[in-house]
């Protein structure tokens, strides 16, 4: 293999290596592709969902978000005429919610600007909100067979083995270098298989820790293997260090049982969602609920029991909420405000995130321990 850098940024692969590349890859690929479900389809909505999903979330895990997704929204139109808050409720539990709401907004430009037909043109898919240049090649690559590249961080990996490329594959130049690499790899003719290859490969055998080497279709084609560097690659920066952060929680409820919700509001991963009266822990931090509650909703409240708490990470952040139960002491008030609702538990109208729904649900689990009790008596 012959690799000539004639500047920062360009890149010349020996052509004899790039067809035994493609072949080895193509055969591998037709032999050990797994069966997924956005693979059965050639329409771009649908691989667009998917590769929206499958952005920092494992395969096994967006399984069932996607199909449930599709069979609410089988259209972009459905998923454009939709309210916000029922995207994120179908969304809820996937995490990384500006995706959810970068969906509904381009659901909404594609309605609009495109007449409901998804556009291949680059320039045009890059138009849309939430969409990058992995996603664009994503899409038109694999929905329709544009010779287009993309680099994601299963096929960095494989990149910067294979080429033996040292450096942080997130710096300008490396980065620049890699997507010159998967320009000049992409096969014109079989574009959607080639690049489901590179990203299974990066999956299932070219693997961040334990690689398998010895399943690898271009082994001998990789420079890492030969030098003996393929634990040592690609050489990512350390990572953010985890931050520890205790909230509270109020679980209000009124003389029906309801149960007192707010919505996230402002610049926010979880912005839109619904969630129980939450604070930064500070004792007393009775007080500081009480007082939160008071200025967001005008309700006065009382807090008794601390019923638990609970964990939670989001990205760095480490979260453990400590959860109080109380009561509403004000009467005839409004059942909902413009950021505030009280919940009938059961009712599926608003967006919980995955958070939210811990708390609730150790509320829920003392009330029905408390109600057994009660009846045994």
């Amino acid at each position: 293999m012959e690799v000539v850098l004639s500047q920062p940024d360009a890149v010349s692969l020996d052509q004899s290596f790039i067809r035994s590349f493609r072949r080895r890859l193509l055969d591998w690929f037709r032999r050990h592709r797994r069966e997924l479900p956005w693979r059965e389809t050639k329409d771009p909505y649908a691989i667009w969902i998917s590769e929206i999903m499958l952005q920092q979330t494992q395969v096994a895990t967006v399984i069932p978000y996607y199909d449930r997704f599709l069979a609410r929204f089988p259209t972009v139109e459905d998923l454009a005429a939709a309210e916000t808050d029922e995207v994120l409720r179908h969304w809820a539990g996937l995490g990384y919610y500006s995706r959810a709401r970068s969906l509904h907004a381009a659901a909404r430009h594609i309605v609009a600007e495109h007449g409901g037909r998804f556009p291949h043109e680059e320039e045009q898919v890059l138009a849309l909100p939430g969409v990058g240049r992995y996603t664009a090649g994503a899409i038109r690559s694999i929905a329709f067979d544009i010779p287009a590249p993309l680099l994601d961080g299963n096929v960095t990996r494989v990149l910067t083995r294979v080429l033996a490329l040292r450096g942080d594959p997130k710096s300008a130049p490396l980065h620049k270098k890699l997507w010159r690499i998967a320009e000049e790899l992409v096969a014109p003719k079989t574009a959607s298989e080639f690049n489901q290859g590179m990203m299974e490969l990066g999956a299932l055998v070219c693997t961040p820790r334990n690689p398998d080497c010895g399943r690898c279709p271009v082994r001998r084609l990789c420079e890492a293997n030969r030098l003996g560097l393929t634990r040592d690659l690609p050489e990512t920066p350390a990572r953010r260090p985890t931050v520890s952060v205790t909230l509270a929680a109020a679980a209000i409820t009124d003389a029906r049982g309801r149960l007192l919700i707010v919505q996230r509001q402002g610049e926010d991963l979880l912005e839109g969602f619904w969630e129980l009266p939450t604070v930064e822990h500070q004792e007393p931090v009775e007080r500081a609920l009480e007082t939160a509650v008071r200025e967001r909703t005008g309700l006065q409240i009382r807090l008794g029991r601390r019923l638990g708490r609970v964990r939670h990470t989001i990205t760095y952040r480490r979260l453990q909420v400590i959860v109080l139960a109380g009561q509403c002491l004000s009467s005839g008030r409004a059942s909902r405000g413009r950021d505030w609702a009280w919940y009938t538990p059961g009712r599926e109208e608003f967006a919980f995130s995955a958070l939210a729904r811990k708390t609730m649900r150790l509320w829920s689990e003392d009330s029905l321990s408390r109600e057994s009790v009660n009846g045994e008596r």
